[in-house]
């Protein structure tokens, strides 16, 4: 009965607090700017982000469960969250407390049908790491074990004990707030937050399988089959159950550890360049991908020194991969456009870019992408090539400037979430993270542009007939040319030419909607104020004044309103 009540409770903490700042953000990013107040709004936004993010974070630490994911999700978003989130918000997984070894022990000893003494030699009662969904004890096979598998050393993780519930009660939870997201316009015209949810609940769902993660690995192994460059721990299936999973104990520097990594004679920048191509390799080769790939999760393993000589294009050090609980897939038709993408963005060619995107299925087929082609045309010419170092040197109010008008070029657009897209934005914002951490003045076109020009090669053919259908596409535009400037003279002569802006028509009724309100605003605030003043020589009079203020009021909060769906 206490744990139902706990886990009620734990409910109700997670949906008051989303619909609390739910209601926050509403009022001051959508019913303030509504009756002319944006300016106030505006003015302690980065205060109030900061705050919420400090608030959740609390949250998450206390809870644990999904709560720890939603938050490591949310810290990878630099592209739609603002800094003072985002940053709150790193290192949220350090913080997760170890489970009592006892309460670890019942489990793993329930889950193997035997005791721990019998099931290994040595388990080390002191946590490797604590997970929001389990944690891992390091410990040594038996004799018999380790000569059936070869292994001494190995690496348990365990389940937390209850988290099955506990991950159901965060679900219904996320569903829930994922259904009051879909009621604001706002958020629904860009975002189909139900269907977000029900992504990141698959996900979730496959993470708490170990079997699943043992069988993930063994895919992964197999796609970088003798490949020299990354490697991945075996798996002791006979003592490997849907909580508890044993695996080989390959712990080497972690990928962030530049000191270890210099220590050990590594170049981190070569190690960046390297991480991103092997990164590539899965997104848009092979298809299977990790999609956590976080320091933790990556081990730079320097080789054992041997008698034999060493090619010389042979790398003393390789990438060891772990925890293949959150993978991703990339249907082949996504990694088309995906690969699309990428060889636009190393030959800065805006139009390919915007069609990539639509390929990928992120813009729906009736947006109307010109602006969009022309903001990707400029955003190449301007800052493209440019690594993280050069980015920060830039005039930040051209930044802003640039920023401002690209963001509302691209939230004018109806777009949609394909499958795997979220995995594939966080894998990607990782792997930038990353590099970034590895080389300051890492520049990710150091490493797209050889991978487009691979990626090319790959496809020789099919870059020869696109080749073709647009020189055949060109000459039938120029064979119609001169009919269509025949057709313009004519309209021109009989003064049947007019340009329409719609854009700029919009904008010019929306200002003039917006200047209304503000003086219907202003007037409410007058009489109100004058009212209240007026009572206290003329109760009648002060009264009829305050009560004829609701009228500019009511214009000042509905003309918006109305106007945005008059056609």
């Amino acid at each position: 009965m206490t744990d139902v009540r706990n886990m009620r409770a734990r409910y109700r903490r997670i949906t008051r607090f989303a619909a609390r700042y739910l209601v926050q953000t509403w009022w001051f990013e959508l019913f303030l700017p509504r009756i002319g107040l944006g300016g106030l709004a505006a003015r302690g936004r980065g205060a109030r982000a900061q705050r919420i993010a400090q608030r959740f974070h609390a949250l998450a630490v206390d809870l644990g469960g999904l709560m720890i994911k939603v938050g490591q999700f949310m810290s990878s978003r630099l592209d739609v969250l603002p800094p003072e989130i985002t940053k709150e918000l790193e290192g949220l997984q350090d913080e997760v407390p170890p489970v009592p070894f006892a309460e670890i022990r019942a489990l793993a000893e329930a889950e193997l049908g035997v005791p721990l003494e019998r099931a290994y030699d040595h388990v080390d009662p002191v946590p490797l790491a604590a997970a929001s969904l389990g944690q891992a004890h390091r410990a040594r096979l038996s004799d018999a074990d380790a000569e059936d598998t070869g292994l001494r050393d190995v690496v348990i993780k365990i389940q937390r004990p209850g988290i099955d519930q506990i991950v159901d009660v965060d679900l219904r939870a996320l569903r829930r707030v994922g259904g009051w997201l879909s009621r604001i316009r706002l958020v629904s015209d860009r975002v189909d937050a139900p269907t977000l949810v029900e992504e990141f609940a698959a996900t979730s769902l496959e993470e708490i399988d170990y079997l699943n993660e043992a069988a993930n690995a063994e895919r992964f192994a197999q796609d970088f089959a003798g490949d020299g460059r990354v490697s991945v721990p075996e798996i002791v299936w006979e003592r490997t159950t849907r909580r508890v999973l044993t695996l080989e104990d390959v712990t080497a520097i972690k990928i962030n550890d530049i000191d270890g990594l210099r220590a050990a004679g590594i170049d981190p920048a070569e190690v960046a360049i390297e991480f991103a191509s092997v990164m590539f390799d899965q997104l848009f080769q092979d298809g299977f991908f990790h999609a956590d790939p976080h320091p933790g999760n990556i081990f730079v393993t320097p080789h054992a020194d041997t008698d034999g000589e060493q090619a010389p294009s042979e790398r003393a050090w390789h990438l060891t991969f772990i925890d293949f609980g959150m993978m991703g897939e990339v249907p082949p038709g996504l990694r088309k456009g995906l690969r699309r993408v990428l060889i636009a963005a190393a030959s800065r060619d805006g139009k390919g870019m915007v069609e990539g995107i639509r390929e990928v299925g992120v813009l729906l087929p009736s947006a109307d992408t010109a602006e969009l082609e022309r903001a990707m045309t400029q955003l190449f010419a301007r800052f493209g090539g440019m690594g993280f170092a050069e980015l920060q040197e830039v005039d930040p109010r051209e930044f802003r400037a640039f920023a401002i008008e690209f963001g509302d070029v691209v939230r004018s657009l109806p777009v949609q979430f394909p499958e795997n897209f979220l995995l594939i934005i966080r894998a990607l914002s990782l792997v930038s993270g990353n590099c970034s951490s590895l080389n300051p003045s890492f520049n990710i076109w150091d490493a797209v542009e050889p991978y487009a020009g691979q990626l090319i090669r790959q496809e020789g053919g099919n870059v020869v007939q696109a080749f073709a259908k647009q020189a055949v596409s060109a000459a039938g535009t120029v064979a119609r040319l001169p009919q269509r400037l025949d057709d313009l003279t004519t309209r021109i002569e009989q003064g049947r030419v007019s340009v329409v802006n719609p854009q700029l028509e919009r904008r010019i009724g929306s200002l003039e909607r917006t200047a209304r309100r503000v003086i219907s605003a202003v007037l409410f605030a007058a009489l109100f104020i004058g009212g209240i003043i007026l009572r206290a020589d003329d109760v009648v009079f002060g009264a009829v004044v305050m009560a004829t203020s609701v009228l500019p009021l009511l214009h000042a909060l509905l003309a918006g309103w109305v106007g945005r769906r008059l056609p």
